[in-house]
C-alpha cells in the first residue's frame, strides 16, 4: 500500500520503548497483566487509525510541524526517560514509580538503595551494558567490525541466559523472563477496549506513538529514497501504516514501523522490493514456533542493558550544538522538547516540540523580514546594505526589498516596517545635507502572494506617500501579486509607469525625475 521500496517494518527501539513507558504510566503490568496488554492493542488501533485518517485526509503536512531541530530533542528526551526507566530491571528494584519523569524516577532509585537493589542483577546488568558499548565503540572505530555491535546483543543475551540458567542466579532475586507464549498470535479484536475510562487513555497513548511511529517511518523512507532517486507519497504510507496497526492492534500486536536499522540492512544487501518484508516475517514466525522456550531464564537486566546501550545513541548532542550554533529559535524548540520530555512526560514534551515549531512558524509568518537595498559599485545590483556595507544607498531614493508574502497576518508590520525604514532615512538625509527624500521603491520579487489585507496596507502606504510628497514605485511584482493589484485597481492609483521589471530601472527613472524637477 505504500509508495517506499526500502522501509523495513516492524518494533522499533523508539516506539516501544515510548509506548512501554506510557503503558506503564497508567497500569501496572505486573499486577494487572491483562489491562496492560487491553490497553496496549487499545493504543495500537487508535494509533493506525490516527495515521489512516491523516493519509485519507490527506493531512500529511501536519507532520511537517515537527521540525528536526524538535525532534532531536524529543528524541534525546525520550532516550534519557527509556534509559531510566531501565534502571529498575538493572538494579533489580521490585516496587518502581510508573511516572516517567526524571525527579520521581531517581526518588524512586534511591528511595530503594538500601533493600531493593540486587547486587547480583547489577553486577549481570552493568556487566554487559559495558560489554555492549565497548562493541559499539570498536563498530565506530573500525568500520569492518560493524558485525560488532550487530551481535553483540545477541551473544549477551545467550550467555546471561547460560550463565543464569547453570548458577540459578533467579533463586537469588534475579529477574527472569520466565515462560513466553509459543505460536502465533491471537486474535484481541475482543481485547480492544472501546467503552469505559481506557478508551481515553488508550486515545492518548495510540495518538502520541502514531505520530512518532509517523514522524520515523516518513523520514526514514525519504532518508532512502533520495539515495535511491525515487519519490515518496507521504500520504500513501500513513494510510499503508495506519492500516498494518489497525489490524496488527487485532491480532495480538502493538505499534509497529519502519526501522532505520532493519532498512539499512535492507538497503545494504541489495533489497529491491517490499518482498523483503515478507521474507523477515516468516523469519520471525519460525521463532516464535521454535526457538521462545529458550528465552525462560533471560535475566530482565540483560534486556535493560541492551535498551539503555540502544537508545544512548538517540541523545544526538552533536546535532544540538549544530542547531545552536545555525539558529537559535530551533535551539529553543530543540531544549523545550527535551526538557519537556525529560522533566515531565512524553505528552507533553511532544506538545512543546509542536507549540514552539508552530510558534517561530507564526513569528516568521507575522514578523516577515525587510531590507535596505543599496547599488554595489560598478553594476546595476542592488542588494541589502546589512549584507554588503560596501552597497551604496542612491540620494533621494529609498530602496525596500520585503522577503515575504504580504497576507492579513504580516501586512501592517510590513507597512510600518517600510515607514520606519522611509523616516529613518529621512532623518539621515537631513542630518547629513542630503537631497530631500522623493522616492519609495518597494522590491517585490520575493513577495509571492499577496491578499486583501496586503493590497490594504500597501494602499495605506500609497496615501502615507502622498501626503509626505513622495512617490510609491514597486519593482518587480510576481503575476500572481500584479493579477491581484490589477484586480483591486491599486495599480490605477499607483500608475502602470511607476511599476517596472528591474530595481535599476525604477532608479533610473527616479533619478532622471529628479533632475527634471526644478
Amino acid at each position: 500500500m505504500g509508495s517506499s521500496r526500502d522501509i523495513a517494518i516492524g518494533p522499533v527501539a523508539v516506539v516501544s520503548l515510548l509506548i512501554g513507558s506510557l503503558l506503564q504510566a497508567e497500569v501496572d503490568h505486573v499486577k494487572n497483566k491483562e489491562e496492560y496488554m487491553r490497553l496496549a492493542f487499545t493504543a495500537t488501533f487508535f494509533a493506525g487509525i490516527t495515521q489512516a485518517a491523516l493519509g485519507f485526509l490527506r493531512l500529511g503536512f501536519l507532520i511537517e510541524f515537527l521540525s528536526h531541530a524538535a525532534i532531536v530533542g524529543f528524541m534525546g528526551g525520550a532516550a534519557i526517560t527509556i534509559a531510566l526507566q531501565q534502571l529498575k530491571y538493572v538494579l533489580g528494584i521490585a516496587n518502581f514509580t510508573r511516572k516517567t519523569d526524571i525527579v520521581s524516577v531517581m526518588e524512586s532509585v534511591w528511595r530503594s538503595v538500601r533493600h531493593g537493589w540486587n547486587w547480583q542483577t547489577i553486577v549481570i546488568g552493568v556487566s554487559f551494558l559495558v560489554f555492549l558499548l565497548f562493541a559499539k565503540y570498536i563498530g565506530k572505530k573500525n568500520r569492518k567490525l560493524f558485525w560488532v555491535p550487530a551481535i553483540a546483543p545477541i551473544i549477551s543475551v545467550i550467555l546471561a541466559t547460560f550463565f543464569v540458567y547453570i548458577t540459578r542466579a533467579d533463586k537469588q532475586g534475579v529477574q527472569i523472563v520466565k515462560h513466553i507464549e509459543q505460536g502465533i498470535n491471537p486474535s484481541s479484536v475482543h481485547k480492544i477496549y472501546f467503552t469505559g475510562p481506557f478508551v481515553a487513555k488508550g486515545f492518548k497513548i495510540g495518538v502520541v506513538c502514531g505520530i512518532v511511529g509517523l514522524t520515523e517511518a516518513v523520514a526514514i523512507g525519504r532518508t532512502f529514497a533520495a539515495m535511491k532517486d525515487y519519490q515518496l507519497d507521504g500520504n500513501k504510507e500513513m494510510v499503508a501504516l495506519g492500516t498494518m496497526n489497525i489490524v496488527g492492534s487485532m491480532t495480538s500486536c502493538y505499534v509497529t514501523t519502519g526501522s532505520f536499522s532493519r532498512s539499512a540492512v535492507n538497503f545494504m544487501a541489495g533489497c529491491k522490493t517490499p518482498v523483503s518484508n515478507v521474507v523477515m516475517s516468516v523469519v520471525v514466525l519460525l521463532t516464535l514456533l521454535v526457538i521462545t522456550p529458550l528465552f525462560k531464564y533471560t535475566p530482565n537486566a540483560i534486556l535493560g542493558s541492551i535498551i539503555i546501550s540502544a537508545v544512548i545513541g538517540l541523545v544526538d548532542y552533536e546535532a544540538a550544538i549544530l542547531i545552536w550554533k545555525v539558529d537559535k529559535l530551533d535551539f529553543i524548540a530543540c531544549m523545550g522538547a527535551f526538557f519537556g520530555v525529560v522533566f515531565v512526560s512524553v505528552e507533553i514534551g511532544l506538545l512543546i516540540a509542536v507549540a514552539i515549531s508552530f510558534a517561530k512558524i507564526l513569528l516568521q509568518v507575522t514578523r516577515p523580514r525587510t531590507a535596505l537595498l543599496g547599488n554595489l559599485p560598478g553594476t546595476t545590483i542592488y542588494r541589502n546594505i546589512s549584507q554588503y556595507p560596501e552597497a551604496n544607498l542612491t540620494p533621494g531614493v529609498v530602496i525596500v526589498r520585503v522577503d515575504s508574502a504580504i497576507y492579513f497576518s504580516n501586512s501592517n508590520y510590513v507597512r510600518e516596517r517600510i515607514l520606519r525604514w522611509l523616516t529613518d532615512e529621512e532623518d539621515r538625509a537631513k542630518a547629513v545635507g542630503l537631497p530631500k527624500i522623493s522616492f519609495l521603491i518597494v522590491e517585490m520579487s520575493p513577495v509571492i502572494d499577496i491578499d486583501t489585507s496586503g493590497i490594504h496596507a500597501l494602499e495605506g502606504l500609497y496615501k502615507n506617500l502622498q501626503k509626505r510628497d513622495m512617490q510609491l514605485i514597486l519593482s518587480n511584482p510576481g503575476s500572481v501579486v500584479i493579477e491581484k493589484l490589477q484586480a483591486s485597481k491599486l495599480t490605477e492609483h499607483i500608475g502602470s509607469s511607476h511599476i517596472f521589471l528591474a530595481v535599476s530601472d525604477a532608479v533610473r527613472f527616479c533619478t532622471t525625475k529628479s533632475m527634471q524637477e526644478p
